[in-house]
């Protein structure tokens, strides 16, 4: 029930925001707008929140997810909308909320879902954390 919560979240955030960056700015119809914001929420929750948060930290996955949304406002806007324009302002945009949105998103997920992040998360072996050696010569040969 808890990673159907962080999916509304996101979708809920995701479509506020490409509303804000794709119709209040642009013209985008509705259906664009929840094509995007859907995309975008299970793209982004399947590789960035239970792939990428685990392994490398919350604020590499904010990143992560910030290139991610530019990406797909980028290339699927080319392809919907007419306005070179309205695609660049608008991934622009759409990426820098969603970023800080994110924030916020994978703050919940650590706090309500630590322990399965935890159990998923690669263990580290400690016995190849640190590697020592001696010199065989520590005093280099003057001869040569």
């Amino acid at each position: 029930m808890k990673h159907v919560n962080v999916l509304f979240i996101k979708f809920a955030a995701s479509l506020v925001i490409f509303w804000i960056s794709l119709d209040l700015f642009f013209e985008a119809t509705i259906i664009d707008i929840l094509s995007f914001s859907l995309l975008l929420t299970v793209v982004s929750y399947f590789v960035g929140d239970q792939i990428l948060l685990p392994r490398i930290g919350k604020m590499n996955a904010v990143i992560t997810d910030f290139f991610l949304a530019y990406l797909v406002v980028w290339i699927f806007g080319g392809i919907l909308f007419d306005s070179y324009l309205q695609v660049a302002w608008g991934s622009i945009i759409s990426a820098l909320l969603i970023a800080a949105s994110e924030v916020f998103v994978h703050s919940y997920i650590i706090k309500s879902i630590s322990s399965e992040i935890r159990k998923n998360r690669p263990s580290f072996n400690q016995a190849f954390a640190y590697e020592f050696a001696e010199e065989q010569n520590p005093k280099p040969d003057k001869d040569k």
